[in-house]
């Protein structure tokens, strides 16, 4: 099986409110990202941190599973380790998703799972016309290395150790914003709704 890790701990410092949930088309930021991976037989982590809470209620009656990360100030590469952790035996891999990126083109998640079983790189990540994005899947044998992961880059660092092991998946697509500034979500929310 897949899990699909979706990093809503993030501390908003640039947006100065909690941008996973603001409105998207009528709903939290958040569920619309978690929406989008569900029914795709994948196991659903979000990984939380001080707005656990709310985010609970914004994802109320979806089919998803929740970590703590205790400590979100120290960077990205602690949910990614948190996430990682919490994972089960049996799952052979995990796509690390961000949790304020809402307008994931649909055929991004179908292509890097598909990309991982024909070709079983460890590691599939998208290609935005030339630009490695998010989300990235990563097989079972890297997990060790993303629970050993620290600070705020992320799993970067895991994508740069041999490139050999990764397999980009090209998207004549721009780059899927994440939403890191209010500027941002007012240029990018649909819009005729209320924040």
């Amino acid at each position: 099986m897949i899990a699909a890790i979706v990093l809503a701990a993030g501390l908003s410092r640039r947006m100065g409110r909690a941008k996973v949930l603001l409105d998207w088309g009528g709903r939290p930021v958040i569920r619309q990202v978690v929406e989008q991976l569900t029914g795709r037989g994948m196991e659903l982590i979000v990984v939380l941190g001080h707005e656990g809470k709310a985010i609970r209620e914004a994802l109320d009656g979806l089919p998803v599973r929740f970590v703590e990360n205790p400590e979100p100030e120290a960077g990205q590469a602690g949910s990614i380790a948190r996430g990682v952790s919490a994972l089960g035996p049996g799952i052979e891999a995990a796509l690390i998703a961000l949790g304020d990126q809402p307008a994931l083109p649909p055929e991004v998640v179908p292509r890097l799972l598909d990309t991982f079983r024909r070709t079983g790189k460890p590691v599939v990540a998208p290609l935005y016309r030339g630009a490695q994005g998010n989300p990235v899947l990563f097989a079972a044998s890297v997990f060790s290395e993303l629970r050993s992961l620290t600070g705020d880059r992320g799993a970067r660092a895991v994508l740069g150790e041999d490139p050999g092991r990764v397999a980009l998946v090209p998207f004549d697509l721009p780059m899927p914003a994440d939403l890191d500034t209010l500027e941002e979500y007012e240029r990018l929310r649909p819009k005729g709704k209320q924040v």
